[in-house]
């Protein structure tokens, strides 16, 4: 299935987690590898730079922390990013260069590349958000099915199967989503595509589109 390979949705120079993507095809496939990927390369980080502010969490010297944020590791926070007032940080978290993490945002789980933003009442699980990419106030990833399954990735006809229970959204480079919009599991949306308040979005999105509903998607012009 094309479009949706790790390399056609994220630049990897974009973010300290590049070397997780090895040798994988598809990104909900290094989900499971967050946990331990981060606790060795937290280890191996330069303490002129990061410091481990409680354990297997490691926060660049640089990055802004609200006192009324909760976090637990394992946690990665990159040069300049921003964990506001009473974000809510689960665990498993890579969170990049100038991301910022905003009030009533929850994070598990995830790997956030540099420069994304989900700064208002977000709920962001089992999902990787490339550069730049944007949720707008109360927009989420939805990632267990209501029936439990384990997720399946649907691109018109043709399925592929993930073995997992858990998998929210795949982000792609410079997406933005609309406020109060639902992702549901499994949903992958493709780079440059913006996607409308309000929408429920589902299986796969294609790059440099604009979602309006989910008859109505339109190329970018």
């Amino acid at each position: 299935m094309e479009n949706i390979k790790i390399n056609d949705l994220y630049d990897l120079e974009k973010t300290i987690a590049k070397d997780i993507f090895n040798g994988v095809t598809y990104p909900w496939e290094v989900l499971a590898k967050i946990n331990d990927f981060i606790i060795e390369l937290g280890n191996s980080l330069d303490k002129n730079e990061f410091e481990e502010i409680g354990e297997n969490i490691w926060a660049h010297k640089t990055c802004k922390i609200a006192k009324s944020a909760y976090i637990n590791g394992p946690v990665i926070i990159d040069e300049n990013a921003e964990i506001r007032h009473c974000a809510f940080i689960r665990g498993k978290a890579i969170i990049g260069k100038n991301s910022v993490v905003g009030n009533s945002t929850e994070l598990k789980n995830v790997i956030l590349f540099d420069n994304v933003q989900v700064p208002h009442y977000n709920y962001v699980g089992d999902s990787i958000l490339g550069y730049k990419s944007h949720m707008g106030a109360g927009s989420i990833t939805s990632n267990v099915k209501s029936d439990k399954k384990l997720v399946v990735i649907k691109n018109g006809e043709t399925k592929i199967e993930t073995n997992l229970k858990k998998v929210g959204a795949m982000i792609g480079d410079n997406v933005e989503v609309g406020c109060g919009s639902i992702l549901n599991p499994g949903t992958i949306i493709g780079r440059n595509t913006n996607i409308y308040p309000l929408s429920s979005v589902r299986g796969v999105v294609k790059e440099n589109s604009i979602y309006k509903n989910q008859n109505e998607i339109v190329e970018k012009i």
